[in-house]
């Protein structure tokens, strides 16, 4: 089992910056992604961004040049800086590992509980 421990976020205005941590802890096997997913107001959820095996990055098109995403993996920690915020990045973000599942293709999925980021005008 693995579990997921998010912290940060909160309430910013228009233009401010956040970040978020999450901790991975567990009988992790191999990581092959871990990062951030938000569920927006409307919306489904949404990957934000992830480092995935080998340390490549990946964001959507709509935080670009705004969020970066970094990991240590000494201590499976991920981290998330978001600047100039706006109302559209209000939304509960939620820290994602995918573990695999050795001797396969296969992989576990784990989500954290989330954590209410609010962007105000």
């Amino acid at each position: 089992q693995v579990t997921l421990v998010e912290s940060g976020g909160g309430l910013v205005q228009v233009g401010g910056s956040l970040s978020l941590s999450c901790v991975a802890s567990g009988s992790i096997s191999s990581i092959n992604a871990m990062g951030w997913y938000r569920r927006t107001p409307g919306k489904q959820r949404e990957l934000v961004a992830d480092v995935i095996r080998g340390g490549r990055t990946r964001y959507a098109d709509s935080v670009k040049g705004r969020f970066t995403i970094a990991k240590d993996n000494a201590t499976n920690t991920v981290f998330l800086g978001m600047n100039s915020l706006t109302p559209e990045d209000t939304g509960v973000y939620y820290c994602h590992l995918a573990d695999a599942v050795p001797g396969t293709l296969n992989e576990f999925a784990y989500w954290g509980q989330g954590t209410q980021v609010t962007v105000s005008s």
